[in-house]
């Protein structure tokens, strides 16, 4: 009798839970739409090139569309309007991000500041100092903390070491032109460590790579998350090692200002832990390097297949800086073009192209649809990049659409290069002065074309985080005379 009274009142206790459950869910907005899961396994996740198929839902579901695995909701975003409308105007509330078993506790153990959750975890390592790059000896320097030093009047006293990087690959590209991508990836031993570990983090950052997420009780199975330890002990080594480097050059006094002596001088005060500290260094690196030279080989790759528009530029180059001296940070007012055509080419082929997952810490409403507490959001840059209604013809590489009526750079339109809300890359203002510094040198000092024999495929890109373009051939003829490039792009110049 015992027993079926217990079991009696259970059911009951149960039966009375889902109704409740379904009476609130009646009451509640739905979710987005989007495409039908399998009962109780939800969505199937693309397991490659997520931002173009995700783009195919957002032109079969609509601007904003939901995804189930597990017990996680996923909202992905792809139109310009609503990313403003959530990622922008909704961006306290979605400051956090969500759990991350595999990529942040496992692969990282919880020390990358990018999957950090909102907190004052966050607050203290996003107090770092800028970074700039020496890409010769691809050390990360540091000068100011993190959110003084990215100011956009601060960001201007970086200008000569950004200057003498784009002078060091006009000159890399002069010594060898076949190698263009490698010029600006880097091939030191240390960039390429670096990078295989970026790409390892890309691949385990898709969509569903690691069910860990979905279902937490996998990360008790013996064995399951073994490559992934693997590979964090391989990074925590690489980080580690960069800064026992500082360490023996500051007992030595041979150490030079950088940011591993930085945090290594200031590891009390910001109360930093011996192992955050390499992981800090190493995070700052990629964010910046990998990224930026991204970009760099994507706007060479558009200066290629559109010769048209590079011509365009040209031709302001020639009028306003002329053809015996290097174009400089003072001439960006006067080169509308320039930036018109570095802003396109980060629209055209986005460096991140799905971008990072934010976490609704509150129920937001939009449209009448439901983005509930909890939530995954994904403003997913390829789809916003390529809508038509803010860039008409969007396929179309048109730098005159960043060019208003009186021939100036337009202020009344952005894309999201940099992230949303509160998670916005803090480095825009100094990524953005390294881009225009690299666009305007190079297209001064070459003119490139396409090899008709080798004809580049633009859509070919590496299924990562920070995309890189598979390798293609360009024809580089040189503007200026090549004793004149060297003169004046040798160092100390």
């Amino acid at each position: 009798m015992a027993f079926i009274t217990v079991a009696c009142t259970l059911i009951v206790l149960a039966s009375i839970w889902i109704v409740k459950q379904r009476y609130q869910a009646a009451r509640r907005l739905p979710l987005p739409p989007g495409p039908p899961g399998r009962w109780l396994l939800g969505n199937t996740m693309p397991k490659s090139n997520a931002p173009f198929q995700f783009a195919r839902w957002t032109e079969q579901y609509g601007p904003v569309f939901s995804l189930k695995q597990g017990h996680r909701i996923f909202v992905i975003i792809g139109r310009y309007q609503a990313a403003v409308d959530i990622m922008e105007k909704e961006g306290g509330n979605l400051a956090d991000r969500p759990r991350s078993i595999a990529v942040q506790e496992t692969l990282s153990d919880g020390m990358r500041i990018v999957l950090e959750g909102s907190g004052e975890k966050l607050r203290r390592l996003r107090r770092y100092a800028y970074c700039f790059y020496r890409v010769r000896s691809v050390r990360l320097n540091v000068s100011r903390v993190l959110h003084a030093g990215l100011q956009p009047k601060v960001a201007e006293t970086y200008e000569p070491i950004q200057t003498r990087n784009a002078k060091n690959l006009i000159l890399d590209i002069l010594n060898d032109p076949k190698n263009h991508q490698g010029h600006a990836m880097r091939g030191d031993p240390e960039v390429v460590a670096l990078n295989k570990s970026l790409e390892r983090f890309g691949q385990a950052m898709k969509p569903g790579a690691y069910l860990v997420d979905a279902y937490p009780i996998l990360r008790f199975i013996p064995g399951y998350l073994n490559q992934l330890k693997a590979w964090h002990q391989e990074e925590l080594a690489l980080f580690n090692g960069q800064l026992d480097a500082v360490r023996r050059q500051m007992g030595e006094e041979t150490a030079t200002p950088s940011f591993g002596r930085f945090i290594l001088e200031h590891q009390k005060q910001y109360q930093l832990e011996d192992k955050e500290m390499g992981y800090i260094a190493g995070g700052m690196f990629a964010a910046g390097s990998d990224t930026t030279a991204c970009a760099i080989t994507i706007m060479m790759m558009a200066a290629t297949i559109h010769t048209d528009t590079q011509a365009r530029v040209q031709e302001e180059l020639d009028d306003v800086v002329g053809r015996t001296r290097l174009p400089t940070f003072d001439d960006q007012e006067m080169l509308p073009q320039v930036t018109a055509f570095m802003l396109e080419s980060l629209r055209w082929r986005p460096v991140a192209l799905g971008g990072f997952a934010h976490r609704a810490n509150k129920d937001i409403i939009w449209n009448n649809y439901l983005i509930p507490a909890g939530a995954t959001v994904i403003g997913n840059h390829w789809a916003i990049a390529n809508d038509p209604e803010v860039f008409p013809e969007p396929q179309k590489f048109n730098p005159q659409r960043w060019i208003d009526d009186a021939g100036r750079v337009r202020n009344d339109l952005r894309f999201f290069t940099f992230g949303f809300g509160r998670r916005v890359c803090p480095g825009q203002h100094v990524a953005n002065r390294s881009m225009f510094i690299n666009t305007a040198l190079i297209l001064w000092a070459f003119r490139l074309s396409e090899n008709p024999a080798a004809k580049i495929d633009t859509l070919a890109f590496s299924d990562t985080v920070a995309v890189h373009p598979a390798p293609f051939e360009i024809c580089l003829e040189k503007r200026i005379e090549e004793n004149l490039i060297r003169e004046l792009c040798a160092p100390g110049e």
